[in-house]
């Protein structure tokens, strides 16, 4: 059963078509990985998942629902949990206070309700021993965490991970990635953006690949990183 499928999506902003007829499906429990060029459309596609976007053509179904034209509250509140490249964390706040605003708002549930969940990312994502810092103070991998973690406080079915992994050292990603394939062997379903293909292959299952909005391939990871065509696109390879 999928839990997400994207028939014929296309968003232009005016001349420059950015998604072009994209169709594909995701079925449940799948980590899905996105690869592409700069410009390919990448977060485009992500923010049209999420509602941030509406398509110009075609239609979503998310959890047996079109939610083509859903706004994005209603989407988190139904499940689609997104963490952004760039983390935006409130400064000011605690860490568990960041993951508290993100569960009330995205459950749309009350603080005494999402106490526990929460409580129950931090341990998760190892952001534990800093539940009481300021969000300010925290290193970068820390901050791709708590980013990762505010995603989860919203009870996702679907995790977006917009290129989490970016920036940080050889050490820092693969305690980064174990994290994510814990999530993942919890049966949340995943879609995840990323430059940094040994990370993204040591846990999705298929590889989607986009070029000028269009995709180019998708399926076995390995041979989809084979094909000519990808590796003339994507790696700028000529075969």
């Amino acid at each position: 059963m999928s839990i997400l499928s994207l028939d014929n999506v296309s968003k232009s902003f005016g001349a420059l078509k950015v998604t072009d007829a994209v169709s594909f499906d995701v079925p449940q429990g799948q980590a899905l990985g996105i690869i592409g060029p700069n410009g390919a459309g990448k977060s485009t596609l992500f923010n049209l998942i999420t509602g941030n976007l509406v398509s110009d053509e075609g239609r979503i179904d998310f959890d047996g629902q079109d939610v083509t034209r859903v706004p994005a509250m209603k989407r988190v509140a139904a499940g689609v949990g997104r963490s952004f490249q760039i983390p935006q964390p409130f400064e000011k706040l605690t860490v568990f206070e960041n993951l508290l605003v993100a569960a009330t708002h995205g459950r749309a549930a009350s603080e005494a309700e999402v106490l526990e969940p929460c409580a129950d990312v931090l341990r998760r994502t190892g952001l534990l021993p800093k539940a009481n810092s300021p969000a300010g103070t925290l290193s970068l991998l820390e901050r791709k965490r708590l980013e990762l973690a505010r995603a989860m406080a919203t009870g996702p079915k679907l995790l977006l991970l917009d290129e989490i992994a970016g920036g940080l050292t050889e050490a820092e990603c693969r305690s980064l990635v174990q994290t994510i394939r814990d999530i993942h062997a919890e049966g949340v379903t995943i879609i995840w953006i990323e430059h940094v293909l040994h990370a993204l292959n040591a846990v999705v299952e298929r590889l989607l690949v986009l070029d000028f909005g269009r995709v180019i391939g998708i399926g076995d990871p390995k041979e989809i990183m084979d094909s000519r065509e990808v590796r003339e696109i994507y790696l700028g390879i000529e075969v």
